[in-house]
């Protein structure tokens, strides 16, 4: 594996690579023997504000020996035009890798070319790959194991979060289901492309039915606030709550990738009374991070 740039991109062994090495890192983490990144430098490079990925990207990159050098857009030449073949190849002759969160999927992949260097997809407006193999952990974690799980989100099936969640099913053949508005719902062309067999339905309740996993994210997707209003009323339905609860399987984990907007997405509390779960998924960004840094230096 020389690049994580989307779960598409990804074999079966790849993922489940990667979930291995997260349960190692997170029983050592503090007590690594190996630094793979010892005397190497990364680049992070951010178009878009962050809290999670930005702060678990420089924690692991350091726990694992590294150095770190944040950009944001307006701290580099991409922010006034550049282009991003042009930052690429100056990197690549700089630093030894690059997390890039940005806007279009092609940036990420178009610096990956250019730069030659190991580039990981810490976000674009098509996927967020990081997140869902994080996510595949916790589910391991909390549950013992994917195998016969049910994962039923809820909210906007067109956003980055639920475009990697179809990917991560159709690898892993995985029981998705998509709860959303018509029009919020991914077409048929992407889903024969990813050969998953999705269930996507306006039916919060049919798709909540005996679930084992509860999965939300916000509304409002950073560079949609324009659509804020429309966006509100369109899923103001589709939110998870006490009687959705009651609906999925005995012992259903609630999910959210967070920040979450109570009373939105989530009601305040289901939230708090899933918040170790929620809180947990969080943390295994760190680890989840470290074990792809990791394979991709080794």
């Amino acid at each position: 594996m020389k690049n994580l740039l989307s779960i598409e991109s990804l074999s079966a062994g790849e993922i489940g690579a990667i979930l291995d090495l997260s349960v190692s890192m997170k029983a050592g983490r503090e007590k690594h023997a190996h630094h793979p990144l010892r005397h190497q430098s990364w680049a992070l490079l951010f178009s878009k504000s962050s809290t999670r990925t930005r702060v678990s990207f420089e924690v692991g990159i350091r726990e694992l020996g590294g150095d770190v050098l944040f950009l944001s857009a307006a701290d580099s030449q991409l922010g006034r035009g550049e282009p991003v073949k042009d930052t690429a190849r100056v990197l690549g002759r700089i630093v030894q890798g690059a997390v890039i969160r940005t806007f279009a999927q092609s940036d990420v992949e178009e610096f990956a070319e250019f730069s030659k260097l190991p580039t990981i997809n810490a976000l674009t407006d098509q996927e967020h790959p990081c997140q869902i193999l994080a996510d595949l952990f916790t589910i391991r974690e909390k549950l013992g194991s994917l195998e016969g799980k049910s994962i039923c989100f809820i909210g906007d099936g067109l956003c980055n979060v639920a475009r990697s969640w179809i990917w991560a099913a159709a690898r892993l053949d995985l029981e998705l289901r998509i709860a959303a508005p018509f029009v919020y719902q991914p077409d048929a062309a992407f889903l024969r492309k990813t050969g998953a067999g999705i269930l996507c339905t306006d039916d919060i309740h049919a798709a909540a039915a005996g679930a084992d996993i509860l999965y939300t994210d916000v509304w409002v997707s950073m560079g949609k606030e324009e659509e804020a209003g429309y966006r509100n009323a369109q899923l103001g339905p589709y939110r998870i709550h006490h009687q959705l609860l009651r609906e999925a399987a005995p012992g259903c984990i609630v999910m959210h990738c967070l920040p979450a907007y109570r009373g939105k997405e989530i009601d305040e509390d289901v939230f708090e009374e899933h918040a170790a779960t929620i809180f947990d998924q969080a943390e295994n960004r760190l680890h989840t991070q470290k074990a792809i840094l990791t394979l991709l230096t080794g």
